[in-house]
C-alpha cells in the first residue's frame, strides 16, 4: 500500500525548498501523496509573522499545480499550540491502516526528545529524515541515537508493508533555502524571486508581508 507523507511546519512563507523536498520524497518513497500541515503556534519558538489565513493561502497557491501535494489544516482548525502527536492521531483515525510517513530534516530529528510524547510517534507513523546541505548529521544525544538505532531501516519497502514503526534516513539534496532567510531578505530588500513560486511572491507583495 502506498504511504501518505506528512510534512509539517510554519510555512512562513512556503518556498521552493519545501516543494523540492516534497516532490523528492514523493519520488524516492513512492508515496501516494504528501499532506502539508501548517502549524498554528509552535511549542518551541515564537509565533509565525504571517497570519494562519495568509500562510494557508500561500500553501494553496504553491501546491495548486501539484496533484499529489495536498493540505491538511487540522492544526490551524484546532488552534492553540500545535503538537505533532495530536495530528498523527487524527490522521491515523482517518487513514485506518494506510502507512504514514512523518517527513522531517535532521535538524528537527535532533530535537525530537523535546516533542510531546515523542516516543509514541512511531505508534502512528514512520519517521523519514533528510539532511539540509551543510548540516551535521551526527547524533550527539544518546537518547535520540538509541531511539534511532532501535527502529532504523534501510528498506523503503518496509514503509509500504507496515503502517508505522520504522525510521529511515534518505540522502536528499535539499535546496539551501529557509523561510528565515526569505523573511530577512524581504526586510533588507535583497533578491527573493528565485526562492519562491511566482504566485506566492505576488501574494507577499500584495499583502505587504515581511516588511519592516
Amino acid at each position: 500500500m502506498q504511504p501518505v507523507g506528512i510534512l509539517g511546519g510554519a510555512f512562513d512563507p512556503v518556498h521552493n525548498g519545501h516543494l523540492h523536498l516534497a516532490t523528492t520524497f514523493l519520488e524516492q518513497l513512492k508515496l501516494a501523496e504528501i499532506l502539508f500541515v501548517p502549524l498554528n503556534n509552535p511549542p518551541h519558538r515564537s509565533a509565525p509573522l504571517a497570519s494562519p489565513e495568509q500562510r494557508l493561502e500561500m500553501l494553496k497557491i504553491a501546491v495548486e499545480n501539484h496533484p499529489h501535494l495536498k493540505i491538511d489544516d487540522c492544526e490551524l482548525q484546532r488552534g492553540g499550540v500545535s503538537y505533532t502527536i495530536d495530528t498523527l492521531r487524527r490522521i491515523r483515525k482517518i487513514t485506518d491502516k494506510t502507512p504514514l510517513c512523518l517527513l522531517m530534516g535532521m535538524e528537527n530529528f535532533k530535537t525530537l526528545n523535546s516533542w510531546r510524547q515523542w516516543q509514541s510517534l512511531l505508534d502512528y507513523a514512520h519517521i523519514v529524515i533528510a539532511n539540509r546541505p551543510g548540516d551535521d548529521d551526527e547524533l550527539k544525544d544518546g537518547e535520540i541515537k538509541i531511539f534511532m538505532d532501535n527502529f532504523i531501516t534501510k528498506s523503503v519497502t518496509n514503509l509500504h508493508n507496515q503502517a508505522a514503526g520504522h525510521i529511515i534516513r534518505l540522502d536528499i539534496p535539499m535546496l539551501d533555502i529557509s523561510s528565515t532567510q526569505i523573511r530577512n531578505n524581504f526586510q533588507s530588500g535583497q533578491e527573493t524571486e528565485s526562492l519562491l513560486p511566482d504566485k506566492v511572491l505576488d501574494f507577499i507583495h500584495t499583502h505587504h508581508l515581511y516588511k519592516q
